[in-house]
């Protein structure tokens, strides 16, 4: 732990008390609501839920002052809600782009929370062994083009499985989604096709029969329930439903396991390139040999100034917490804990909050 780290936990701890409490959850008496102390309403991105609910439980002791809400509403309805003014914080898996930056009068602030990958769960029982996907396979494969198991360019990066002669279905996010822009984020940048045809983007339209699902919790089951189903999800999920997940082909030729190692290192080796000011930092497609392809950050948003001095205050206690502790906890629930430097520039840029 950096001595600034230190710093920030006792500044968090002694001036200021603060406690994050489940959308709808109880107070410590038993109640539906603290009956005082500063309340605090955020709303965002679905995939760092579950991540956000733990921290709010392991915090929930330390300083029963403050109560938290965090709605999973996804990113682009959080950046809506942030916009609105209708919430203290929002959540987002794709930050904010400029435009909807200049649109925050109070300033916005991108702080990077933790990080995730997206991974390709599948639904194929008949195999035995891990399935691996060279990159202009999975992208033919949304695209439509590969639509049965047995194509002879799946079975050729697989020969020592036997692929069933079954057609491939796709699963793919119904709302707009954080997790979808870092997927067709990836799939523009590996793939001429896809960047002229669907392009990038929270929401596109998917070519073939794709189905839907709501959140990742909503893809993922629907894979699980689907035999031939192929989609995409963040890793969390996939590992927690316990789902086959395939190795990808990364930029150098080599065939990846997802896992903290390799997520860390494809945003460590980006920040080191290029961090920008405003923390906004994508990673479409890393160039290490250890680097799992499909990596993203994922954002609070947060005023430049809250009035109420409290309700800054508090808030900022509580993620300078999240930028420390709550990383080694990310790491447990298979999330990718920040790189040294990234949670650093975070640090920086909550302390830049009035």
């Amino acid at each position: 732990m950096t001595s600034l780290f230190r710093v920030l936990r006792t500044a968090a701890m002694v001036g200021v008390s603060v406690v994050l409490a489940a959308c709808g959850g109880d107070a410590p008496d038993g109640s539906s609501e603290a009956a005082t102390g500063v309340r605090l309403a955020g709303a965002g991105a679905t995939f760092p839920d579950p991540l956000y609910q733990e921290w709010i439980r392991r915090y929930r002791d330390q300083a029963p002052d403050v109560r938290i809400r965090y709605q999973p509403v996804g990113s682009g309805e959080g950046v809506a809600r942030f916009l609105a003014e209708t919430v203290d914080f929002g959540g987002s898996d794709r930050a904010m782009t400029d435009a909807e930056m200049a649109q925050v009068v109070r300033g916005a602030r991108l702080i990077p929370a933790t990080a995730g990958m997206v991974v390709l769960a599948y639904n194929l029982p008949e195999i035995d062994g891990e399935l691996r996907l060279p990159r202009d396979v999975y992208v033919d494969i949304f695209l439509g083009t590969i639509w049965r198991w047995d194509d002879p360019r799946i079975q050729a990066a697989n020969p020592d499985l036997e692929l069933p002669s079954k057609m491939i279905q796709t699963v793919v996010r119904r709302d707009g989604s954080g997790t979808t822009y870092a997927f067709t984020n990836h799939l523009s940048a590996v793939s001429d096709a896809w960047r002229y045809g669907p392009g990038t983007g929270q929401s596109v339209q998917w070519p073939g029969g794709a189905m839907t699902g709501s959140g990742n919790e909503g893809v993922a089951q629907k894979i699980k329930i689907s035999p031939g189903s192929i989609g995409y999800v963040e890793y969390y999920f996939a590992r927690r439903l316990e789902m086959p997940i395939a190795m990808l082909e990364n930029r150098a030729g080599r065939f990846v396991r997802p896992d903290a190692a390799t997520g860390q290192a494809a945003l460590a080796s980006a920040a080191a390139a290029e961090l920008p000011d405003n923390l906004r930092l994508f990673v479409p497609d890393p160039s290490g040999s250890d680097d799992y392809p499909i990596v993203s950050l994922s954002w609070l948003l947060l005023y430049g100034e809250y009035p109420d001095t409290e309700v800054g205050e508090s808030l900022k206690a509580a993620v300078n917490w999240a930028l420390d502790q709550g990383q080694e906890i990310a790491e447990e629930m298979g999330y990718i804990p920040l790189p040294e430097a990234i949670a650093a520039a975070a640090v920086e840029a909550v302390a830049s909050i009035r």
